[in-house]
């Protein structure tokens, strides 16, 4: 089982993207002939999930060449650094953005000649890879739920935040094709409601079985509807297991921990961090109040009021049962057991 929906795609001589902050209402493609342009799409979370972020930046990287090029001939690797900075600033906490333009960026030495080609080949590669991964998830995450089970997810893992399938969703794709899955729980994932626009949109597509709840309902959901996993995604797993992911995440462990539910994380490889050593490290993007005061242009606040606006939490890796990648399943995940899983898959 796949989806027919898809984030991103390559056109000719642009990067087109579907704008996720218009979903469910409009489907709308958002056409990027520059890096600059790319960025600010990132930024401004027309593409988001931390994959589908990586891939779009591989794509602003050959965007960023090609102007180049254009612009300096064989001096272009220059002339790209700005753009480069520009692209790795644009969302600070997910991974997956600065592994992606370090990778293109590690083509460069043996380019000659115009680079477009080459690395417009290596941004295709990265996208395939991703969707590759995502089946690959989807089979070892699967594997770990019984028949029949209610699950919870949050924010969106989908096809929307990924080079297709999902990482989290993705597992519960797969899970429900094979009967494993017969309800899925969605929360909405305030302030831009990426469970309630986004996730149940996806879910709705593919004749999946769910339901909304509210943010504040996690803990009595986990009390009263018994789902046996929340199962979610992550923007960045630092050395020691410790998760970064959508605000919200960490609160719905804590509920499904203390209610015997078990806690699954799925991300490809390129979004672990083995070089930060703990959670504590992460940098956690906050964005404007306005976010959080005004529901689109509707203002639920008082105007002027103040607010804090985290986006990421950090989930311990102590509530965490296991981690899913595309190369297999860390149980119970910690220091050693990440360290003797990446000296095995790298």
């Amino acid at each position: 089982m796949s989806s027919a929906v898809c984030a991103l795609r390559w056109r000719g001589d642009a990067l087109e993207l579907l704008d996720q902050r218009l979903l469910p209402a409009q489907q709308t493609w958002l056409r990027c002939t520059s890096a600059a342009e790319v960025a600010e799409a990132i930024r401004d979370m027309v593409v988001r999930g931390a994959p589908a972020i990586g891939i779009a930046a591989a794509f602003g990287v050959v965007l960023a060449a090609r102007a180049g090029y254009a612009s300096h001939g064989a001096g272009w690797r220059e002339a790209v650094v700005a753009d480069l900075d520009r692209l790795a600033a644009a969302r600070p906490t997910a991974v997956n953005l600065a592994w992606a333009v370090r990778r293109m960026v590690g083509g460069f030495p043996g380019l000659s000649g115009d680079p477009e080609p080459a690395l417009l080949a290596q941004a295709c590669a990265i996208h395939d890879a991703d969707l590759a991964a995502n089946h690959a998830m989807a089979a070892h995450g699967a594997a770990l739920i019984a028949p029949g089970s209610k699950v919870a997810t949050h924010c969106n893992t989908g096809a929307l935040a990924t080079g297709g399938h999902g990482t989290a969703l993705g597992v519960i794709r797969t899970a429900y094709a094979q009967g494993r899955i017969s309800e899925v729980f969605v929360g909405e994932t305030r302030p831009w409601l990426q469970g309630a626009r986004l996730t149940a949109w996806e879910l709705q597509q593919d004749g999946i079985p769910a339901r909304l709840v509210v943010d504040g309902a996690a803990a009595w959901l986990f009390a009263r509807l018994r789902p046996a996993w929340l199962i979610v995604g992550a923007d960045r797993i630092v050395a020691n297991g410790d998760t970064a992911n959508k605000i919200g995440t960490y609160t719905a462990a804590l509920a499904a921990r203390a209610h015997g539910a078990r806690v699954m994380v799925v991300a490809p490889l390129s979004t672990f961090d083995v070089a930060t050593p703990t959670g504590a490290a992460i940098e956690v993007e906050e964005r404007p109040a306005q976010e959080l005061t005004r529901l689109g242009s509707q203002l639920i606040a008082p105007e002027g009021f103040a607010a804090w606006n985290p986006v990421f939490d950090v989930t311990p890796a102590g509530l965490i049962d296991a981690i899913v990648c595309e190369h297999g399943v860390i149980e119970q995940p910690d220091a050693a057991r990440i360290a003797a899983f990446m000296a095995v898959t790298r």
